[in-house]
């Protein structure tokens, strides 16, 4: 099991999780999949813990960005065949026999699946994906749904559900022809081949490629260091505007720059900036103010 703090700065809590291991340093949040010995696939409690504790991140407002990343031989396997039996998983719902409710709750599950990795999409940091080894099925769901990929030289990337004779239902669909071209997109889900590392990389799917994953790993903690660094609410700004902007038009996007502007354009944050530099000092930053809690 694991365990880690999705929580603030001050006094540190231990929380267990089973999929996770998490860890919050100089305004990075880190998690990590720790179930090595079963390829860290997709078991039922991680559809809850992934939402839970980036919401956790998110709300708290203390971290700047997110790394993902992972431990063994492989990233991810995709989702762990537990999801698909048992009471309440995509079998069906237990006590519910009638046919239309039994396809209301399949209804409600894959929901329920692809909440997780829209939770990667609402934060209001960044979040960055380091991939090792396989990043299968489900797993390219999830990392579809990050801000950034990289990977090492070992990776490799497959849409599995094709193979196991069902359409992918949790993101990579809809995310993956927006991130590479599309015919390459469809390519990958029509005949669930492997996209090794180099090919992802000249696709644009992966941002850089390491040569192991510890390069890989501490590779991706220093670019989301170099970014928290930065204004947390310039940065929250921006990736607001690029999601906003990847599924509306122009128009509609400048103009929701200028109302977003109207309301959280203030020189605070660039007087900071400006006097960090004169002084040679690295600059500092009051936090994105936590989600309400009602």
């Amino acid at each position: 099991m694991g365990s880690g703090a999705a929580g603030g700065s001050g006094g540190t809590v231990a929380v267990v999780h089973e999929c996770f291991d998490v860890s919050i340093s100089d305004h990075v949040a880190h998690l990590q999949l720790s179930r090595p010995d079963a390829y860290n696939s997709m078991i039922p409690s991680f559809w809850s813990e992934l939402p839970r504790i980036v919401g956790e991140i998110d709300a708290a407002g203390s971290a700047r960005a997110i790394v993902i990343s992972s431990t063994g031989k492989h990233f991810c396997a995709g989702m762990d065949l537990s999801v698909f039996s048992g009471g309440g998983g995509l079998a069906g719902s237990p006590g519910v026999s009638e046919e239309g409710r039994r396809r209301a709750h399949l209804w409600n599950l894959v929901q329920h699946l692809q909440d997780s990795f829209t939770a990667l999409e609402t934060a209001r940091m960044p979040v960055l994906a380091a991939i090792q080894g396989g990043c299968i099925g489900g797993a390219v769901d999830m990392v579809t749904a990050a801000d950034m990929r990289y990977c090492s030289a070992d990776a490799f990337f497959c849409v599995q559900e094709i193979n196991i004779g069902m359409t992918a239902d949790v993101g990579t669909l809809q995310r993956l022809p927006k991130i590479i071209p599309e015919g390459v997109a469809r390519e990958l889900a029509y005949t669930g081949d492997r996209m090794p590392a180099q090919r992802a990389y000249e696709c644009g799917l992966v941002n850089q490629v390491f040569e192991d994953h510890e390069s890989l790993v501490d590779g991706t903690l220093e670019i989301a260091a170099r970014i928290a660094s930065k204004s947390p609410l310039a940065i929250w700004g921006t990736k607001e505007m690029v999601n906003y902007t990847r599924d509306h038009s122009v128009a509609d996007s400048l103009r929701y720059m200028a109302g977003w502007q109207a309301g959280m354009f203030q020189p605070g944050d660039m007087m900071e900036e400006f006097g960090a530099k004169a002084d040679k000092r690295p600059a500092e930053f009051e936090p994105i103010p936590p989600r309400p809690q009602i």
